[in-house]
């Protein structure tokens, strides 16, 4: 799945949520996927918080096979900037 197609998937999720922070899905060489309050894009801009991590741990995160939290304990993912923007994705995933 294309950074475009992970956005567009999770994009319906942003925008009937009340996130109003900033977080970068950094993905490496695969791209990155910015949440901006109710906007979703694939345009690399600067974060309250960058979280990196594979697309593949990405895609099952979105999917609901991976557990962030887990996933954050495993190594899977590293947090960057403001842990609180992190905690509060849970309310998307």
């Amino acid at each position: 799945m294309a950074m475009d197609d992970i956005a567009e998937k999770i994009r319906p999720q942003v925008k009937e949520s009340d996130f109003s922070d900033s977080v970068k899905f950094d993905c490496g060489d695969d791209g990155v996927m910015v949440i901006d309050g109710n906007e979703v894009t694939t345009e690399d801009k600067p974060a309250d918080c960058t979280i990196s991590l594979d697309k593949s741990d990405l895609e099952e995160m979105i999917e609901g096979d991976l557990d962030p939290t887990q996933a954050f304990m495993s190594g899977k993912l590293k947090v960057d900037g403001d842990m609180s923007v992190a905690m509060k994705l849970q309310q998307l995933f």
